[in-house]
């Protein structure tokens, strides 16, 4: 069995996105592999107006479907921690979830404790201790930049895991 699987953390300034391709053997003895195959960020001007912005996520999100082509889409789920963020933040997801409809492509959400969790073994675990689980990971010889990559890199691992 192989899937693509694209992580992606939400934000409306700035949106990470991962890209793995995971490979389980059908032998007597199961293996598997996974490898990262690309990641980064779209980004939105905040001096932009705001429904400008949510062009742009529209758009680019659109873009990325049709060229990673993935499997599996996994989001991780809106934490709330300023309502006037979270407001902004659910807007940008739910074009995030709106590309994904047009698109038809199933996705997965999960919390930022169970994305710990999956990784580090802890619930807790802080940033850190995530990001260089994502690189232990996937084999790489430095923690991605920036953050929000390395974030959504972490989701689509996380769904790996699920699967």
């Amino acid at each position: 069995m192989e899937k693509r699987i694209l992580g992606l953390d939400p934000g409306l300034a700035t949106l990470g996105y991962g890209l793995i391709n995971c490979k389980q053997s059908q032998a007597k003895i199961p293996e598997s592999t996974v490898k990262m195959l690309d990641f980064g960020v779209i980004r939105t001007p905040a001096d932009a107006e705001m429904g400008q912005r949510l062009c742009t996520l529209f758009d680019d999100l659109h873009t990325l479907m049709e060229e990673f082509q993935p499997d599996l889409v996994a989001i991780e789920k809106l934490f709330f921690y300023r309502m006037s963020s979270t407001i902004v933040v659910a807007q940008a997801r739910g074009v995030l979830i709106l590309v994904l409809g047009r698109c038809r492509l199933p996705y997965v959400e999960y919390t930022p404790a169970q994305i710990k969790l999956a990784l580090t073994g802890y619930g807790n675990a802080d940033k850190l201790e995530v990001q260089e689980a994502v690189a232990r990971e996937l084999d790489l010889e430095q923690v991605p930049k920036p953050d929000d990559a390395a974030d959504a890199l972490a989701v689509a691992l996380t769904a790996w895991y699920q699967i």
